[in-house]
C-alpha cells in the first residue's frame, strides 16, 4: 500500500505494509515534533538543516541504545573475559 506523509511541510509518498501504517505515522509525527523543536532552538537555518539534524539525532540515539542493550553488554563481557583469559595464557 502507498501512503503520503508530510515531513517539514513536504509530502512524501511511500510504500509500506498495511500493518506498518500506524508506526510510520507515529514516526512521522515524532520527526515533525523534533524538527519543530530544533527550529525553535536554532534559528536561521533552512528546513534541510533541521531534517538532517533530526536524522542525526535519531541515528545517534539508536547507536547509543544498541550499546545499552543488556544482551549486547552480556556478549561483550563474555568476549572481554575470553580475551583476558587468552592474554593471561600467553604471558
Amino acid at each position: 500500500m502507498s501512503i503520503t506523509v508530510w515531513i517539514s511541510g513536504r509530502s512524501y509518498r511511500i510504500r509500506i505494509r498495511p500493518e506498518e501504517e500506524s508506526a510510520v505515522r507515529k514516526s512521522v509525527k515524532l520527526a515533525n515534533e523534533k524538527i519543530n523543536e530544533l527550529r525553535a532552538h536554532y534559528g536561521g537555518k533552512d528546513d534541510q538543516d533541521f531534517i538532517a539534524m533530526c536524522l542525526l539525532s535519531y541515528a545517534a540515539d539508536g547507536a547509543v541504545e544498541s550499546f545499552n542493550n543488556p544482551l549486547l553488554q552480556d556478549e561483550l563481557n563474555k568476549m572481554s573475559k575470553r580475551i583476558d583469559k587468552a592474554l593471561e595464557e600467553n604471558d
